[in-house]
């Protein structure tokens, strides 16, 4: 019985295709314009999380 339901809502996809295709209406999508790449230089290291405690810096001479 399911066999014969399958059979029975192909046959009428099938018409309504053909029917569909007899006004002109186009089922088939345009084929897609391919994606550009952009290489990118990587992103630098991010900085250091560990902290450095040194003597303050001189005043720079001008």
């Amino acid at each position: 019985m399911q066999a014969l339901f399958d059979l029975l809502v192909g046959f009428l996809a099938l018409l309504a295709a053909a029917a569909l295709h007899q006004l002109g209406v186009d089922f088939t999508s345009a084929p897609r314009a391919e994606r550009e790449v952009h290489r990118v230089v990587d992103c630098p290291p991010p900085p250091s999380s560990a902290v450095t405690v040194s003597e303050p810096a001189a005043a720079p001479s001008c």
